[in-house]
Formats: C-alpha cells, structure tokens, sequence
C-alpha cells in the first residue's frame, strides 16, 4: 500500500511530531504549529538514555538521519540495523511497554506510529521493504516487534494528513479525554488541561501540573554604570567598582536593566538562545524595552485579535477585570482596618462609596460605564490607603492621593516604582504566553504602556504591592532622608531605596497562596504566567477561569 506523494510546497513533517500526535493532537499544535516546546527532566533522562546507547552500540549504525521530500517526512532513528537482508528501524524508550488482554507487551500507538513512519523512510531511502520495525522498552527488558503492513502504512497515512490539515488551522484542538496522559506532559502548564477539567466539573479534585513557583531567578541589575556580558554558560555582571559576579544562565529567568546599565550583543544572545527575558526599566522603574524569544506565535495573536475587535467579548472580560480589581480594593481595606475601630472609621466613607460601585459593575451595558464605576472606586481607595497607615508612619511617608507622572511625594513614588515592577513582570507573562501586549481589552492604546499589560496588572496592584508595602511603611523599614531623592517637581527612589523596593517585592514575588478557585498553592510570580494563560483561555474554547480569583 504505497503512501500518497507530499505536494513539494508543503513543509515536511517531523517522525517526533507524529509521535505527539497520536499521543495527543493538542500536544501536537502546541509544539509544531505553536512552537511551544519545553524540556522537562523526562527529556532530558531520554537524552542521556540516546547519549550512551550511542557509546554502547556495536555493529550498528545509531541515531541515522532521513529525510524524504516524496513523502514530506523527516527524522532520526535512534538505530538503524540489518537483519535478514533488511535494514530494521529500531526505537529505544525509557519506560514500559503496553499491555494487551493475555498480558503480552505491545507498542504504545505513538511509539508505533512513530516506528512506522521511520520503516517508510528507509524504504524511500534504501529502496528496499521493511517488514517490521522495533522498539525496545529498558525499564522492562523488553523488545516488540511492529509490523510494517498495510494496516501500519494506513494509519500513517491518516496521520499524515491529519499532521497537515492541523498546521493550516488557527484553532487549538480540545484537551484530550484521557486525563492520564497530561500527568506526564512537559507542556501541561501551557496546556491547563486541569484546570479546564475543574472547572467543568467543579466537584472534581484537580491534579496539580502548573508549577508552584518559577523555574528561575530574577536578576536585577541596579548600580549605574554596572556592565552585564557572558562568559560560556555564565552571565557576568561587572559593577564600576568592587569585584564581578557570575550567574550560571541555567539558574536566571530574567535579566531586569535598571536605569543606566549595559549589556553586551553576546550576552543578549546568550539570553535569547536559553529563554531568558532581558528587560530594561528606567532609575524610577518605569518599563522601556524587552528582549524575548518570538517564534511561533502568529497562531495565537489571531486568535487575540479575533477575541478583542468583538464589543461584546471585551465588555465581558472588562467586567470580569473590573469587578476583580475593585472587590481586591475593598476586601484590602476591610481587612487592613479590620480590629481597629479608629482606622475602620477613617475608612468607613471610602468603603461605603466603594460599595455601591462595585454592585454596579455588572449590569453595565457599556465598557465605558464600567471604566467609570472602575475609575470612580480607585479615587476612593487610594484616598482610604492613608487610613490603614499606623500611627507610628511619619507624616512625610503618607500621601492624601495618588499623584503620578511624576509622582510628587514618598509614599506615591513607592507605589510608581512597585508598579513598575509589576509591569515587567507582568510583561514577562504576556510575552511568556505568545500574546500581544498592545492589544487589550480595558485600557485604550497609548504611545508610553501597553494595554492589555496594564489590564493584567490590575488584578495583582493591592496583591502584590499595595499590601508588602503598606506592612513595612507599618514596621518602620523606610527611611525619609535616605531612601529617597526629592526636589520641588519629583520624588523618586534613591540608590538605597531602589534596592530595598527591589528586594520586597521579589520577596513577594516569591510568596505562596492557595487560589480559591483552582484550590492549589502557587507563588505570585506563577500566580501573573496563569493568569495570562487563563485570559488567553477565554478565546481559544475553554473561557471562565480569567480574574475569577479573589483576596480572602
């Protein structure tokens, strides 16, 4: 049964990509046609696994590749060898093999797939019939024989075409039903496949796949004049004065330029080939530029851009955002002034005008209405932000309201440059779930910040540095005279005082909570990368976990 002939202007397919594919067609997008690939420690085990059977094989030819532009297919065998005048395509995997109903081991159907499709290369390349194709399972000492039969190059035909039409598609395929294939999944926290199931089922007990906290560290570099290279794997930061450091780039997520710093075209580069984000802030922290990988993502800005010229998906979303961000506002000051009656009195009004606005949100028929009722109740919290200050916070650290662009006094350039953390990181997620930061759905287009990064951060401003913030004005950690730089226009942070905001609120970032919603703890840092991934969620399928969570 001879397999169809590619049409030449199509690209060929990977032996690995149909691998995914008959293991799940959405693993299958997200890697091929979304380029989302990430390498857990079971890759990096198959890795080692494939390095020494190449030390150890004798008499055969290992890891052979082949490539056929009649059939649009490609790969590398991990063995290839001769036995009865044919050459036999051989598979290596880690783990165990199937089980059929007398017990005997069979191939998994990807692994299957995937012998064949190597059987069907090395006919094309040999010219010469393959009857069968092994794969060895180590953790079982085990071989199976598959044979290479009509049935075998017909259901690699059928993938074939299925590999084809998926990669002209826009659409993300569903999650798969067999929920015991995501456990093992490297790309499951792209996927949420969890979390979609939980929210179907709300009484089900999710797994936990997303991750608690980053994979790496965020490194910020503060001191002007400071010089950032590499040297092999390690990033070299060389400050004016006193001795460099080394950071191995495999321990580093983020590289954060504050203000006047550098960083050299090799290390740039360095950065990009291992996933590291390089962003680059001014001395008040406000967010400039960013640095990050790009490929594969036109699939999910159309989808974006399909979602957001909709009225009436963005009126949903901006009521969703809106009634997050002002219920975090109101249960924030209940809580703080929660005990003591003197400062619940000071707040009493702001809370009572609160109130009625956030009941208002939805049933508004316009996102201007909203941004109204929004706008209205951020003019009343940040007035309250003063009653949950103690007595002991000296005047000069206290603020009636928020004043920005510049801010004019201590306590507003401490929530600017927060913000302006909490804008890198949340640009960070954005850019980390293939979305387009200038398109968003609460906040208009403007030439200086990005819309749907300002709609994200909305949802994390009290969480993330309205309360840390508020907790050291209260313990006396900030310093008036030293921490700040002040003249008659402009307050901003000195040296000191970029260090010191700097190091609260990673250790925020580092913080766990249990989400209400999805009922697993995670960091705040993993909290933003979620809720990005939730938003994208809202528009590819599998809506209603977007700003669903809220402050206890």
């Amino acid at each position: 049964m001879p397999l169809p002939v590619l049409d030449s202007h199509a690209p060929p397919v990977r032996v690995m990509a149909l691998h995914a594919l008959a293991y799940c067609r959405r693993l299958f997008y997200l890697e091929e046609v979304e380029e989302i690939r990430v390498a857990d420690h079971r890759v990096f085990a198959g890795r080692h696994l494939h390095a020494a059977l190449e030390a150890d094989e004798d008499g055969a030819a290992v890891s052979v590749e082949l490539a056929s532009e009649r059939l649009g297919l490609f790969g590398k065998v991990d063995c290839l060898r001769r036995r009865d005048g044919s050459h036999l395509p051989y598979e290596h995997k880690r783990g165990r093999p199937a089980r059929g109903a007398d017990g005997a081991a069979e191939a998994w159907p990807s692994d299957r797939l995937q012998v064949v499709a190597y059987a069907a290369l090395i006919e094309d390349a040999f010219g010469q019939p393959v009857p069968e194709g092994r794969i060895r399972y180590h953790a079982a000492n085990v071989t199976v024989r598959v044979p290479v039969d009509d049935r075998a190059r017909a259901d690699l035909s059928a993938a074939l075409a299925d590999a084809r039409a998926l990669r002209e598609s826009v659409e993300r395929p569903a999650i798969t039903e067999n929920a015991r294939l995501c456990e093992k999944c490297s790309l499951a926290p792209v996927c949420l496949p969890e979390e979609v199931r939980q929210d179907r089922e709300p009484e089900r007990e999710p797994r936990r796949l997303f991750p608690q906290d980053r994979d790496g560290a965020t490194l910020h570099v503060v001191s002007q004049g400071t010089a950032v290279g590499v040297s092999g794997d390690s990033i070299v930061v060389k400050p004016r004065e006193g001795p460099e450091a080394k950071h191995a780039i495999r321990g580093v997520e983020t590289v954060l330029l504050h203000g006047f710093t550098q960083i050299s075209t090799q290390a740039i580069r360095k950065c990009v080939e291992h996933g590291v984000g390089v962003h680059w802030l001014s001395v008040s922290g406000h967010h400039t530029a960013s640095t990050v990988p790009t490929a594969g993502q036109v699939q999910r800005r159309v989808r974006q851009y399909k979602a957001l010229t909709d009225p009436a998906t963005c009126l949903r979303l901006i009521k969703h955002l809106a009634s997050a961000k002002v219920e975090g506002q109101y249960r924030y000051l209940l809580r703080a002034t929660r005990g003591d009656p003197a400062l619940r009195e000071q707040a009493q009004p702001h809370l009572n005008a609160i109130q009625p606005l956030l009941g208002r949100i939805p049933g508004a028929a316009e996102a201007e209405t909203v941004r109204g009722l929004e706008g209205a109740a951020a003019v009343e919290y940040f007035a309250a932000l003063r009653s949950v200050l103690g007595p002991q916070v000296p005047e000069e650290l206290r603020a009636a309201s928020r004043s920005r662009r510049p801010p004019v006094d201590r306590f507003n350039a401490l929530l600017s440059y927060g913000y302006g953390l909490l804008h890198t990181a949340v640009m960070r997620a954005v850019l980390a779930s293939g979305l387009e930061p200038a398109l968003g759905f609460f906040h208009t287009p403007r030439s200086a910040a990005y819309p749907l990064v300002l709609d994200l951060l909305d949802l994390f401003r009290v969480t993330v540095w309205d309360m840390p913030l508020v907790g050291s004005l209260n313990r006396g950690q900030w310093d008036a005279a030293a921490d700040f730089e002040v003249t008659r226009a402009k307050v901003w942070l000195s040296e000191p005082g970029r260090k010191k905001a700097i190091g609260l609120f990673e250790d925020r970032m580092q913080e766990t909570w249990k989400h209400p919603v999805l009922n697993y703890s995670l960091s705040y840092a993993r909290t933003i990368e979620l809720e990005a991934r939730l938003l994208e969620k809202e528009w590819t399928g599998e809506p209603g976990l977007f700003a669903r969570s809220r402050l206890r």
